[in-house]
């Protein structure tokens, strides 16, 4: 597969797809790209990436060669330009409408909020929309088509040797419960302390960890949870990790994972905990409401609500034969609805689309 990988970046002839990826730093939107792209390549599409924080292993398009771009692939009149941020929508239109560049533009939306009229005015001036969960179409203006994220089920997946298991990571107690991601205000870290603050006492079979990484400007909020814990007398039961090396292997020792975020794009930890076998309450920022079937694989609640996660966790920690249950439940429904082959292949169909136009 490397192999023929690099012979597609290294012939422009080949390349049908450029996903762009104009951040270096690790993000939501980026691990989406690492993700889809190795399933796009194994299910037949000629991509290549064109930008900087992507694994060596990707195909990639150096900034040096854009002007090659003038020149049509092997199979189509036009490649596809796949962008996910303002300004790779902008870089996109520049080559297309000012340089005259054979592309058509495909834009993916995640964002949950009104679009500023200069994003509109991009969005606009694509070949095709896509978002990522109903909610976030629901802020576009223009015609769009639903792809929900996937996930990588061969990556993500229930626990199969003792290292999986909630005995090999030395903690206290029977069952772990977990968070993770960044380590800030807007994660919703704290919501999720707080609740393990009030119910870890009355529940002394649970462990809870947060795993993930503290940026320098949110060291404060980082410090002062941890000074919570510590006065709480618990820092043995609520661990703070940092970020782990492998986070995987995590979700498949915990029983019940936590999402409290106040806002996200779309979330993909929910789908990669119940992925692994592991029930899921979650907020209702981004797409995690659309995950989730209450009740049968976790529990959702009004995004910064401290008091309704509190008790919908509760009832988890109360009752570990039900949460294991709804985390059955939970890798059953993500491999029917939520398979990272379904989505690379409904993105293979607007593809197609966009390429039999003649706009």
């Amino acid at each position: 597969m490397r192999d023929r990988d690099s012979e597609h970046a290294s012939d422009l002839r080949e390349i049908e797809i450029i996903a762009t990826n104009f951040k270096r730093r690790l993000s939501g939107v980026t691990s989406t790209i690492v993700q889809l792209i190795p399933k796009q390549i194994e299910l037949g599409y000629h991509v290549a990436t064109l930008g900087p924080g992507l694994p060596e292993d990707l195909p990639k398009l150096g900034w040096l060669r854009l002007p090659g771009l003038w020149r049509r692939p092997r199979r189509h009149r036009h490649r596809i330009w796949h962008a996910r941020r303002n300004n790779e929508m902008l870089v996109g239109l520049l080559l297309r409408s000012v340089l005259r560049m054979p592309l058509k533009l495909v834009f993916t939306s995640a964002a949950q909020r009104r679009h500023s009229n200069y994003t509109r005015w991009l969005i606009r001036r694509m070949d095709a929309i896509i978002a990522t969960s109903t909610r976030s179409g629901s802020f576009l203006q223009v015609p769009h088509t639903v792809i929900q994220h996937g996930v990588d089920l061969n990556r993500f997946h229930p626990p199969e040797t003792p290292d999986d298991r909630m005995a090999a990571t030395g903690l206290p107690g029977i069952y772990l419960i977990g968070c993770f991601g960044r380590v800030r205000h807007q994660k919703g870290t704290d919501l999720f302390v707080k609740a393990m603050i009030e119910l870890l006492p009355r529940y002394p079979d649970w462990t809870a960890i947060v795993c993930g990484r503290v940026t320098a400007e949110h060291r404060g909020f980082g410090d002062e949870l941890e000074k919570m814990v510590a006065s709480a007398g618990l820092s043995d039961r609520i661990r703070f990790m940092g970020e782990v090396d492998d986070i995987k292997p995590w979700y498949r020792r915990a029983t019940l994972y936590v999402a409290p975020s106040r806002n996200e794009g779309f979330g993909l930890t929910p789908l990669e905990a119940m992925a692994s076998r592991t029930a899921v309450v979650a907020s209702d920022a981004g797409a995690y409401a659309e995950m989730i079937v209450p009740g049968e694989t976790g529990a959702v609640v009004p995004a910064g609500d401290g008091e309704a996660l509190t008790k919908a966790i509760a009832f988890y920690l109360a009752n570990p034969e039900e949460t294991l249950r709804q985390g059955d439940n939970a890798v059953r429904h993500v491999r029917s609805e939520f398979a990272l082959e379904k989505e690379a292949t409904a993105i293979g169909d607007i593809y197609r689309q966009v390429l039999a136009t003649n706009r």
